[in-house]
């Protein structure tokens, strides 16, 4: 079956000439994609856990370590650990160390079989609200092996983004099935679906949104008689308002969770975000630039974007803000395709929760973002390019074998990018050779060369995080030690009191008080050190008065 075969207005099975045919070709696409995900991937199941969030989401997590009980359950449904209440997550977490224990091949290859089903998932999707075949599992193979992807897939802790996922999808498909025949019950399937999406990852909160793009496009409840087509839709028409009356409830939903999010982040990171409004706001046109970028080129991608702060070139902002509005000015010219504007939007729309604008700790960026909100670019560049070769009658044998190349050609990227996660000295010296003033990520690089006994390499990405961050404070009190070790006590002494003029942690500045004594002892510096032991002695006392009682 030809995808130039099937239009978008008529029910799936009107546009299938030979359906029996046709599903059995859909049932083989969607082996295809679970074969190629899992290939694909197939090498993370011999890696180890990564030392950044995997240690609170798994092993060193108590409750997830215990499987899954009722004390698990109840503690996921009223913990806000790691900054969020996703109790579906520790569940699911929790499901992992009861069936594979703390053996990260398990755990890694649950996140492989979760992301082949949101491919072929998204597949139905499509094919069900578009009726064209080929273009639908182009988009659901672009989405299977672009690289933006492998950081969700093979990070542990990002079960939460895969898994949301997949209620997302479902909650899509399940609006298709409540459009046709609206009902409370078939109402409340999609409510459900969605609410169980927000307990994996609050991130699918504009759910609501993109159903008034769905509705726009594929379905066309909206503005159905102004189709270029002029065929009439397969729904109901409905007005625009009464189609965003339609989804009041599923607002009120994200509100809730809007809300529930933004206690849980204030309960994990309850910190001042050291830049500006207008900077936050200015970069957030600069980092939807390198979104797109990184679509349609996936170079030097890395676990951590360090944002740029005041160093943000101020030019950046207006050129990336005037390519934006250039960009929708394009889209809404073109909505007779009505596929660009929606492509467009969603990518927009998903992306705004976590462009910037509220921070997220010191990130501009992170390749996890993607997972959703790259589906509308996709969806875009598949049907526009389809449509395209359609108009200038390109042969489907070059269309073809373009796809495949494309596929091709993103799948050995995403096999190198894979080979990035092979151990997480690899992981963070990657991360700090691709990006600009990445200082976490050479802290990281030299906390993991010391404890593997390579001081003298340890200490050079010490300086050179320094270097670009003198306020680092984990680099600080580690040269402050390694000085002390070697007898410089004076820049010991300098490290030691800039590394406590940076710490919030009572505990923390008595123990490098109680170094700093006794850098002053063997410098002679008797009264320093006695006054650095008494400065000791309070912060601990503090820091023993304020500590929560053991549960």
């Amino acid at each position: 079956m030809s995808s130039a075969a099937l239009t978008s207005s008529q029910p799936v099975q009107a546009r299938i000439s030979n359906p029996a045919l046709s599903y059995n070709k859909a049932i083989g696409l969607s082996l295809v994609l679970i074969i190629v995900a899992g290939l694909l991937y197939l090498p993370i199941i011999h890696h180890p856990f990564a030392n950044i969030d995997d240690q609170g989401y798994v092993y060193d997590n108590l409750h997830v370590r215990a499987g899954l009980t009722w004390g698990t359950v109840t503690w996921a449904l009223t913990t806000f650990d790691d900054s969020n209440w996703h109790p579906l997550t520790w569940f699911s977490h929790a499901m992992d160390c009861q069936l594979f224990g703390l053996n990260p091949a398990g755990h890694h290859a649950m996140n492989i079989a979760f992301h082949a089903v949101d491919a072929v998932v998204l597949f139905w999707v499509l094919l069900f609200a578009t009726g064209f075949l080929y273009r639908s599992f182009m988009v659901a193979a672009l989405f299977a092996v672009h690289p933006m992807n492998v950081e969700v897939v093979a990070w542990a802790a990002e079960r939460k983004t895969v898994l949301s996922m997949l209620f997302f999808l479902l909650a899509l498909g399940a609006y298709r099935w409540y459009a046709r025949q609206p009902t409370s019950a078939r109402y409340a399937t999609v409510a459900a679906l969605f609410v169980l999406g927000l307990m994996a990852k609050p991130q699918i909160i504009t759910f609501p949104f993109v159903l008034l793009l769905w509705d726009y496009w594929p379905l066309r409840r909206m503005f159905a008689d102004k189709d270029a087509e002029g065929k009439p839709s397969e729904f109901a028409p409905m007005g625009f308002w009464a189609l965003v009356n339609e989804k009041i409830p599923l607002i009120i939903i994200s509100a809730g969770s809007a809300l529930i999010t933004m206690k849980a982040q204030h309960a994990g990171h309850p910190e001042n975000w050291p830049f500006t409004a207008w900077i936050r706001i200015g970069y957030c046109f600069v980092a939807y630039m390198r979104y797109l970028g990184k679509a349609i080129w996936p170079s030097h991608l890395a676990l951590l974007y360090v944002h740029p702060g005041y160093s943000l070139r101020m030019w950046h902002v207006p050129v990336c803000a005037l390519l934006l509005f250039a960009i929708t000015a394009l889209v809404l010219a073109g909505r007779r395709y009505r596929y660009l504007p929606v492509g467009w939007f969603w990518f927009l729309g998903m992306l705004f929760p976590v462009i910037g604008v509220v921070p997220v700790a010191m990130q501009a960026m992170a390749d996890r973002y993607a997972y959703q909100s790259f589906l509308g670019l996709f969806m875009l560049a598949c049907w526009g390019v389809a449509d395209w070769a359609r108009k200038e009658h390109l042969p489907k044998s070059v269309l073809a074998a373009a796809s495949v190349a494309t596929l091709c050609a993103l799948s050995l990227v995403t096999h190198r990018q894979i080979g990035f996660w092979q151990d997480n000295l690899t992981l963070w010296e990657h991360a700090a050779q691709v990006t600009d003033n990445n200082w976490p990520a050479e802290n990281m690089v030299a906390v993991l060369l010391m404890t593997q006994g390579h001081r003298d390499e340890a200490v050079s990405h010490y300086r050179v995080a320094i270097a670009m961050n003198p306020d680092d404070l984990p680099a600080n009190l580690a040269l402050a030690i390694n000085e002390q070790n070697r007898g410089n006590l004076p820049e010991a002494v300098r490290l030691y009191q800039k590394a406590i003029s940076e710490s919030d942690d009572p505990m923390e500045k008595s123990k490098m008080y109680q170094n700093l004594a006794v850098a002053y002892r063997d410098l002679g510096q008797t009264s320093e050190s006695v006054d650095s032991l008494r400065q000791a002695a309070w912060l601990r006392e503090k820091a023993q008065r304020t500590a929560p009682a053991p549960q």
